[in-house]
């Protein structure tokens, strides 16, 4: 109680989680639990959401869908939704946290419509629906792999690009006949993601071309993380050289400052003696 004023000091309550963009961020005063349950709930979202892809291509090939490719995408949605209602409930205003993260909602809604669908290879829309989705998905993928790029994190992106172009190279090895070894379905990968296409090797399927489709982002965002790691790393040099610089002129600075505040220490008279003192 304020003996002032007689009220009753209340807590503020943490500022709601705000969105920029795809993926959270969280204000300033937002409780640092939220911020911690986010981070461990990263890398599950992003294997279950990876894990869609197969799937997506399983259900363009067979006629009739296994019940792992379903599972997939209804595992994908509940994963994400826990996450959502997990850190919203840690922000302290679950309400305003769903609304901020509006996106991951309507991902969640689409993944479980994917799942209850028709097979691609037997409905058109329903491979319209799965592509809007699985683009939305790989969005949501980038977005939450966006910290990957930061100053520091050359080593990172550049395992990041290699990782990508493998997976890239294992897709086309299954999905296209002319790529009877892994090798040359990972030199298919490399041409389609770097936009080179020499025309030796070609996708010939719907299910090759469309995936040749989504190699192309995934490969113009992995070529873009080795040039920006590679630039990184000359100018990071030079920055810390310069940062290095300034703060010893700085300390040399100071050292000086507080030599001087002692020489006038120093050249300061002595106080004068009061009469009543013995």
């Amino acid at each position: 109680m304020n003996r002032r004023s007689g009220q009753r000091n209340v807590p503020e309550r943490p500022s709601a989680a705000e969105q920029v963009g795809l993926t959270t961020v969280f204000a300033s005063d937002t409780r640092s639990r939220a911020r911690q349950v986010e981070r461990l709930w990263r890398w599950p979202t992003m294997l279950v959401l990876l894990s869609t892809v197969p799937s997506f291509y399983v259900q363009l090939l067979q006629p009739t869908a296994p019940l792992v490719t379903v599972l997939s995408y209804v595992l994908a949605s509940l994963t994400m939704a826990a996450a959502l209602l997990h850190v919203g409930w840690r922000s302290g205003d679950l309400e305003a946290h769903i609304r901020a993260n509006f996106f991951d909602v309507l991902l969640c809604i689409g993944l479980l419509v994917a799942a209850a669908l028709p097979t691609s290879a037997s409905s058109t829309p329903s491979l319209w629906m799965r592509l809007v989705v699985g683009f939305f998905t790989m969005a949501r993928m980038f977005w939450a792999a966006h910290y990957l790029v930061t100053r520091g994190g050359t080593l990172y992106r550049l395992i990041a690009a290699l990782l990508v172009l493998l997976l890239c190279g294992l897709g086309f090895w299954w999905l296209e006949p002319t790529t009877p070894t892994y090798a040359d379905a990972l030199w298919l990968a490399f041409t389609t993601a770097a936009t080179v296409g020499y025309g030796d090797m070609v996708p010939t399927t719907p299910a090759s071309k469309i995936f040749a489709v989504f190699v192309v982002f995934l490969g113009v965002g992995a070529i873009t993380l080795v040039a920006a790691a590679i630039a990184s790393a000359w100018i990071a040099t030079e920055e810390r050289q310069i940062e290095r610089e300034i703060l010893d002129d700085l300390h040399r600075q100071l050292a000086a400052l507080r030599s001087e505040m002692q020489a006038l220490r120093n050249a300061l008279p002595a106080p004068p003696q009061r009469l009543d003192e013995p």
